[in-house]
């Protein structure tokens, strides 16, 4: 495996993910804005924060296979989501926890960056993920 993942002592504990990532290889995989659309662009889960967390996941998962990766293989994941706040991380962290066997991500997850923002580029978009991977 080309990615390592860890927790040094002394970082902040529990979190749901781990704060580094050690990657060894030579391509690297960059996924870019994936987001709650089918492959005919039709939106999913409009208005369900947990739902268009899973499908921008699944469309991640598809976009690393294309590139012969997994999320095994990720070093880091960012999410951009709409109006965050505090309250909205039980949804968010059920549309991860809904597709995590599904798809293979790791338990913790690698390191994450949740950013919250005002809007995304259509009005139903909720969230927004990019994945970045490292290969042999």
């Amino acid at each position: 495996m080309t990615v390592r993942l860890l927790t040094p002592e002394g970082m902040m504990r529990p979190v749901p993910y781990q704060h580094v990532s050690i990657a060894t290889g030579t391509r690297q995989v960059h996924v870019a804005g994936q987001i709650a659309r089918d492959a005919e662009a039709n939106p999913v889960a409009t208005g369900d924060l947990t739902g268009q967390v899973e499908q921008a996941l699944r469309n991640t998962a598809l976009g690393l296979a294309g590139a012969g990766a997994g999320f095994a293989d990720v070093v880091r994941l960012r999410f951009f989501v709409t109006h965050w706040s505090p309250e909205k991380m039980d949804d968010f962290m059920a549309g991860i926890e809904r597709v995590a066997e599904e798809l293979g991500i790791p338990q913790p997850l690698p390191p994450v960056s949740l950013i919250g923002v005002d809007y995304l580029f259509e009005p139903d978009v909720l969230v927004e993920v990019e994945a970045y991977a490292v290969l042999d």
